[in-house]
């Protein structure tokens, strides 16, 4: 029984380029209790797995991870057919100077938001919290990430188009499965086409970034010279 039930999760999770190790499928089994509905264990193994760390869950087999050469600047542009899975790191707003984003922070942080030229008090209602109604107001990039994939090659992204689901105020650690996606001198470029956000995060890199951001944002500005508007 148990080795059916192996067997199906495995097959749940490879439907979804998720290809995970036999360490993890043990451990994971080791921890449903008996008697659970086969279609609960299925959910609540994706939900996991994609809150780990796939350089420490995810086989990498060549055909999952970015090529060796990836990083290579001398080619001027090459299409990878993948499924490539890989995990968000970081993110970057280069479609606005690091003092505006501050002061955005800023505005989030007294419950306020912009709309239009009009700066307006975010009042909390019963089921949506300042913080959340805030973050409503979203910039739309361009967006610069750095990905890793499973083998823990790191690359840089550039999402020019504003891909639903990615910027600044999603989870780190959040899985994207790309699919023939173009790598222009050692860059991926994200297309809507290509990418699928599957979802997840890191909890602890998520809560650094987030609660980091601001500081890193002041830092940066002022060792480029950037002035305060």
């Amino acid at each position: 029984m148990a080795a059916n039930m192996a067997a199906e999760l495995a097959q749940h999770l490879n439907a979804r380029h998720l290809y995970p190790t036999v360490a993890w499928m043990q451990s994971f089994l080791t921890t449903t209790r008996p008697n659970t509905p086969l279609p609960a264990i299925k959910q609540t193994a994706h939900f996991r797995l994609l809150a780990t760390d796939i350089t420490t869950t995810l086989n990498q087999s060549a055909a999952s991870v970015f090529p060796q050469d990836i990083l290579k600047g001398t080619i001027q542009s090459r299409v990878v057919a993948g499924p490539v899975v890989c995990q968000v790191l970081d993110v970057e707003d280069i479609g606005h100077s690091r003092w505006s984003q501050v002061e955005s922070i800023e505005a989030q942080e007294r419950g306020e938001m912009t709309k239009g030229r009009e700066i307006v008090r975010v009042v909390e209602q019963e089921n949506e919290g300042t913080a959340e109604a805030a973050a409503n107001v979203q910039s739309k990039g361009p967006f610069k990430l750095l990905l890793q994939d499973a083998k823990g090659l790191k690359i840089y992204a550039m999402d020019l188009r504003g891909i639903d689901g990615l910027n600044t105020n999603m989870a780190l650690g959040v899985k994207l499965i790309l699919r023939n996606f173009d790598v222009r001198r050692g860059v991926v470029m994200l297309e809507p086409a290509n990418v699928q956000v599957a979802g997840g995060k890191l909890e602890a890199l998520d809560k650094a970034w987030k609660e980091g951001r601001k500081e890193r944002l002041m830092s940066a500005a002022r060792a480029d010279g950037e002035t305060a508007s």
